[in-house]
């Protein structure tokens, strides 16, 4: 593919760290192609992409102000009561982005799943593995709001496999594709390869408060009795690394605030079980290296819930709920047979002309 001139801005979602983390590939792709990118987000989302890419423009965006509630029942409570602080903020990052084309100079944009990133100025790109929103009872109210959304958006990227079999069921696909959808395969920032595993337990953790916290307490908890070498990893994007040693009775746990892209996927290679929420991203990453794993979704996150469930029930991964985790519940990994390998063969070049 020729130079390009044009400069595309990018802009996840800050929910947790998974919006961002599996930007990190479509940025790279697009730097490799020739286009100059721009990053726009806030809070962890934009600290990691600042850290993944320093040398990049990036801009703060309002912030959505999402919080989760302490209590799973109480989660779509919580999310309705903050919602006048999303459409606030919606609004608000509508002129800022619209600012930000005009002072860049910006000829398209992608956003992932932040729902106030378009314009009608240049050619927009959407990037979602939810064309059904799970709600519990308004689920069919959620995925037709969802996809009322779409119809402002020249493209639809969704992360995961067309056919069977695929990552994400019903969550990903609709009984009839739409014109503007593209499947891109499953997204990950990561490379297959062995590794000698040096860790019996890696703990990936990330997400709103206060759930990541809870979870974190009571894992350090749990897992003081687990047999074996553990390496933590808290999800908690800060100025400067810190690494800490916890000497319990039957193990040490190494202890780090966050690790950037290249030192997280060699610890993941070295670890032999992986402990994490099920958020899609992650299921993307561990599936692309092949690693065995069990899941904790997130109280009321019924999206979590969903491929948690599914890949149970597919004899994949195992899972159990927040409150009910003990250290006995990691035995069942044994008879499960942990993610497959994928290959990747993105058509980037051909996927970035057709956008943009």
């Amino acid at each position: 593919m020729k130079a390009s001139s044009k400069k595309i801005l990018v802009s996840p979602l800050n929910w947790g760290l998974g919006h961002a983390t599996r930007c990190v590939p479509i940025i790279k792709a697009l730097l490799d192609n020739h286009f100059e990118v721009v990053l726009a987000s806030d809070g962890v989302a934009l600290k990691l992409l600042q850290k993944e890419f320093p040398k990049l423009t990036s801009y703060e965006l309002s912030s959505y102000q999402i919080e989760y509630a302490t209590k799973a029942h109480l989660f779509k409570l919580k999310i309705l009561l903050n919602s006048h602080k999303v459409f606030n903020a919606m609004r608000k990052e509508r002129k800022e982005v619209e600012q930000i084309i005009e002072k860049e100079q910006i000829d398209g944009l992608i956003s992932d799943n932040r729902l106030g990133v378009y314009s009608r100025k240049v050619p927009n790109v959407f990037i979602t593995h939810q064309l059904n929103v799970l709600s519990g009872a308004t689920t069919a109210l959620s995925s037709w709001w969802h996809r009322r959304i779409f119809k402002k958006y020249d493209f639809i990227w969704v992360p995961d496999f067309e056919h069977e079999p695929n990552l994400t069921g019903k969550l990903g696909h609709l009984k009839k594709k739409l014109d503007q959808m593209r499947y891109l395969g499953p997204l990950s920032r990561f490379t297959p390869s062995a590794q000698k595993e040096s860790f019996d337990l890696m703990v990936l953790l990330s997400g709103p408060e206060p759930q990541r916290t809870l979870l974190e307490e009571k894992l350090l908890d749990e897992l003081s009795g687990f047999k074996g070498k553990i390496v933590f990893v808290q999800g908690k994007i800060q100025s400067e690394q810190k690494s800490t040693s916890i000497a319990n009775t039957s193990n040490t746990i190494q202890k780090v605030n966050f690790m950037q892209s290249e030192e997280l996927e060699l610890h993941l290679k070295r670890s032999k079980l992986i402990l994490c929420r099920s958020g899609y991203t992650t299921v993307m990453d561990l599936a692309k290296l092949g690693k065995k794993a069990f899941f904790i979704p997130t109280p009321g996150q019924y999206e979590q819930e969903y491929l948690a469930e599914r890949l149970d029930a597919l004899q994949i991964v195992p899972f159990c709920s927040q409150n009910d985790f003990n250290l006995k519940a990691l035995d069942r990994v044994e008879d499960y047979e942990g993610l497959s390998v994928f290959s990747e063969s993105i058509d980037w070049s051909s996927l970035f002309n057709e956008a943009f």
